[in-house]
């Protein structure tokens, strides 16, 4: 069954499939002229943002782009990496505007079932009234690279894009914004809601610690700005003698994502060098003999492509932080295009055993500290604003535990972007039509009532592979799983295109506690192992297999 039969454009639009005409690609425009006529287009942005809001505003069209548009780590390493581009079919949601429509592009086709399961979570308006306002097109290409690159080499389908928008109130958003979709709105000619991709540097890891330093909030120890092996090896010597207890220290590139772009350095195997055990010169010569023993986070990488890596993008280098008790929450913030900085969401985030590697997230962060984790992000999104970042992002935190109930916290990284947390807080709001609560750090739905939630992209099982999106949608039937929107609780799917093959399924559990949120996950797995015989149930992330017990 083709995707095609949901492409469908208002009467008076052309069709992105119309009869053969003649296509025309525009000359590609220079650097100069590129990033003038983005700033033009951007000063309408303010208005097409607010019409989007307004549901009983005009029409309004918005193409999405999720494209994992991200340096510093290898697509390949990700199994099915271009399905991770179904993450952003919450915006399918957006048609409950009525005269709203949307262009969602992919790599590969969408399947079906897994469309039409997206489209049934919408409330509030006919099934078909939706269908006739989206428009789906893919390149047809599995590679792993990144959606937008794809798209730029295809000029006609870039028109086809034109020719199911109205440019006049339309706008793209993105799950990263690079060069690349900065060039793809200007060949749009539509503004691109999303940090402007000058600004990239103050998301790297340097950039970061600069700005959590202009912010005035706490970070671990550390150096940025680091390249070469000799700097690296002055720098954990540096910090080495500043902390003489320190036992381990995290390099990272500047550009990393979800662990990828770290390692680690065990600092046990040359404690001979220790702070009184032996000179400065002596202990950045043995640091750097020793830096062959780097553990990158990335199971692809080897200790010298890692240093590789280092000398081309540069990074940091940071004191690693022990504690009995460590948690890693990230705060969610957006500047809209009326320049106003909003706080959107904490989250505890799950890592793997290595505690760099993102598995998924718990909804709202511990009651203990995530009004001062939200607070020390809109410090750092207060300067980010000031250097004129707009949109979505998120401020990284480590919390170690002192005392019961008493957490030391500290910033460790910016992504300008959105995150694995991003998709799960946005289907909530989208379904339940509700709201975060910034002074309690909490969720509501239009009813009042609060909602949390436990996410992951990946619920995976060897024996889960060769089950398709519909055997996903029935054992859920069966189970009484799915999402009931009359109580706003249940289960709902995402990446189920990833079954079949990776043997893995995205999965967004809402309860009215953190308890019962996490029952319907645990139903979830139950209920996926009964049906494919499967035992110890281990999401994969990145190749990795942990996940923590309830």
């Amino acid at each position: 069954m083709s995707n095609e039969r949901y492409s469908h454009p208002p009467r008076g639009v052309p069709s992105a499939t119309d009869g053969p005409r003649a296509f025309k690609s525009s000359p590609p425009l220079t650097g100069v002229d590129e990033l003038k006529r983005y700033h033009e287009l951007q000063h309408v942005l303010e208005e097409r943002w607010r019409l989007l809001r307004d549901i009983d505003a005009g029409p309004r069209d918005v193409v999405v782009i999720p494209s994992l548009s991200l340096d510093g780590f290898a697509a390949s390493s990700i199994p099915g990496f271009h399905l991770y581009e179904e993450r952003m079919l919450f915006t399918l949601m957006l048609l409950r505007h009525p005269r709203a429509r949307l262009v969602y592009v992919t790599s590969q086709p969408v399947h079906p079932s897994a469309l039409d399961y997206q489209i049934a979570l919408l409330t509030g308006i006919p099934t078909a009234h939706a269908r006739e306002r989206l428009t789906l097109l893919a390149c047809h290409d599995a590679s792993p690279r990144p959606l937008t690159e794809k798209i730029l080499e295809r000029p006609r389908l870039i028109e086809r894009i034109r020719r199911a928008i109205d440019p006049s109130h339309a706008h793209m958003t993105c799950f990263a914004v690079t060069h690349r979709e900065r060039s793809l709105a200007v060949q749009l000619g539509i503004p691109l809601y999303g940090v402007d991709p000058e600004l990239a540097h103050l998301g790297s890891k340097s950039g970061s610690r600069k700005v959590f330093r202009k912010a005035g909030v706490a970070m671990a120890p550390g150096v940025e700005d680091i390249r070469s092996e000799g700097e690296i090896a002055e720098a954990v010597a540096d910090l080495w003698e500043a902390d003489d207890s320190m036992r381990r220290v995290c390099v990272k590139h500047n550009e990393g994502f979800s662990g990828e772009g770290n390692a680690l350095l065990d600092l046990e195997p040359i404690r001979e060098v220790a702070p009184g055990e032996a000179s400065h010169t002596s202990r950045v010569d043995a640091v750097l003999g020793h830096l062959g023993a780097l553990r990158p986070v990335a199971e692809h990488e080897s200790a010298r492509g890692f240093l590789q890596g280092m000398e081309r993008m540069g990074g940091v280098v940071e004191a690693w932080v022990e504690g009995v008790v460590k948690r890693s929450p990230s705060a969610q913030l957006r500047v809209n295009p009326r320049l106003e900085l909003e706080a959107l969401s904490t989250h505890d985030q799950i890592l793997a055993e290595d505690g760099q590697t993102y598995l998924g997230c718990t909804f709202p962060a511990d009651a203990d500290y995530r009004l001062a984790i939200q607070e020390d992000a809109l410090k750092v999104g207060r300067v980010l604003r000031d250097e004129g970042a707009l949109g979505r992002f998120s401020v990284d935190f480590l919390t170690v535990e002192r005392s019961p109930g008493k957490w030391d916290q500290l910033a460790i990284e910016i992504n300008l972007r959105m995150s694995g947390t991003t998709h799960p807080l946005m289907t909530l709001q989208m379904l339940s039509h509700g709201h975060y609560d910034a002074k309690s750090g909490e969720y509501f739905t239009a009813r009042g009532e609060p909602r949390c939630y436990i996410a992951t992209d990946a619920l995976a099982h060897p024996n889960y592979r060769g089950l398709l999106v519909e055997d996903l949608l029935d054992v859920a039937a069966v189970h009484g799983l799915h999402y009931r929107p009359w109580m706003d609780k249940g289960v709902v799917f995402h990446l189920s295109g990833a079954l079949s093959q990776y043997g893995k399924v995205g999965v967004i559990a809402v309860g009215a506690t953190p308890q019962e949120a996490r029952d319907w996950f645990d139903a979830t797995r139950t209920a996926l192992d009964s049906e494919t015989g499967a035992t110890g149930v281990v999401p994969v992330h990145h190749g990795r297999t942990t996940w923590p017990a309830g």
